[in-house]
């Protein structure tokens, strides 16, 4: 019998407060941002279903009554929605995302690696001790911004902290517009805590370094989830790693849960609005330099210096602001070249073959 999927079309995000029943497809994040790009003929032919874990077997994908490992071959990531091929999953169509997080891949070949799509608010996680680090959790920031994804600090291990106001400071200083939530991940009131943002029809993720509290976190969300957790290292601070791959959990109120690896080595690419927005400060106060190519050094007329010498640019948030922008600047364009290059090789295959073909004839 095929499944009508009417309901489905043109449906608006569940907001708070809505108190109508949840729909399977509204249970794994189904919003009207996809439903305006399918419609009811394609729905009954080809059903939408949401990538929920990715593996080396492939890609888990759920949809309303569907549960199957999609083989390797289709470019995709968690939280995608496909339109399902049943007879050829691999050749399933991946709706437009509403938003990508990205970064380039660790190694030497400057490729891309796709870290989730169709996220609403990334919880950027982080301890209260030694693994807190404020140029990393710019460049989160930045990948959230720059992916269109609402960004939220959380600050964990609050109970084994003695200075908690400074890191709450700290953390401030990155934007006005992101929020900070200091919690304990292991208490009764982390739930309530993150309540805001956990909501029906949404998706949000948890990203940061190995045992900040992410899995902890998820558990707390989902209440029975158990998901599996370890204490950190005491002489470094540094977590061991769990998480092995990224894996969306799926909440009784319809919200939908990103738990990640934890990722140490975070190189950005194709995010220069991201580092822009999370440094909107100095590139405002670099509009009043005398030089429009002022490196901010100690060129005559620099707004910027001006500003550290009155105290009021704080100077190690300019060099990380430099360091940032020139990393992204060089990923970017290494990432162009590889696209050229690439693009080049293509034409140069369809010209040989076509040179082959006349000389078949």
């Amino acid at each position: 019998m095929t499944r009508d999927y009417s309901q489905f079309l043109n449906t608006p995000t569940p907001a708070t407060g809505d108190k109508r029943p949840l729909s399977a497809l509204d249970r794994l994040g189904w919003q009207g941002f996809f439903s305006q790009q399918t419609d009811l003929d394609e729905m009954a032919s080809h059903p939408p279903v949401r990538i929920t874990e990715v593996n080396r077997n492939g890609l888990r994908a759920m949809g309303a009554d569907i549960d199957l490992v999609i083989p390797p071959g289709l470019e995709a990531t968690v939280g995608d929605w496909l339109m399902l091929d049943a007879e050829l999953p691999t050749h399933s169509r991946v709706l437009e995302r509403k938003s990508l997080i990205r970064r380039r891949a660790p190694g030497k070949d400057r490729k891309v690696q796709l870290i989730a799509a169709n996220i609403d608010t990334m919880f950027v996680v982080t301890s209260c001790n030694a693994d807190f680090n404020l140029a990393r959790l710019e460049r989160f920031i930045a990948m959230a911004f720059d992916a269109d994804v609402t960004p939220v600090i959380v600050l964990t291990k609050i109970d084994l902290c003695e200075n908690l106001e400074d890191y709450v400071a700290q953390a401030r200083t990155i934007s006005d517009l992101v929020d900070v939530v200091p919690l304990n991940a292991k208490s009764d009131t982390a739930r309530e805590a993150l309540a805001p943002w956990v909501r029906a029809g949404q998706t949000v993720a948890f990203l940061g370094t190995s045992g900040v509290g992410k899995s902890t976190l998820t558990n707390a969300l989902g209440q029975g989830l158990e998901i599996a957790t370890q204490a950190i290292r005491e002489d470094d601070a540094r977590g061991r790693h769990t998480t092995t791959r990224r894996q969306l959990y799926f909440l009784p109120g319809g919200c939908a849960v990103l738990d990640t690896p934890g990722m140490r080595e975070l190189q950005l690419t194709d995010a220069a609005t991201g580092v822009g927005d999370v440094f909107a400060d100095l590139q405002e106060l670099a509009t009043r330099c005398k030089f429009r190519d002022c490196s901010h050094d100690s060129e005559p007329g620099c707004a910027v210096q001006a500003g550290i010498a009155a105290g009021e640019v704080d100077p190690s948030r300019l060099e990380r602001w430099r360091k940032l922008a020139a990393e992204e600047a060089f990923n970017s364009a290494s990432l162009a070249q590889r696209r050229a290059k690439d693009k080049s090789f293509g034409k140069m295959v369809k010209t040989v073959k076509s040179i082959k073909s006349r000389t078949k004839k």
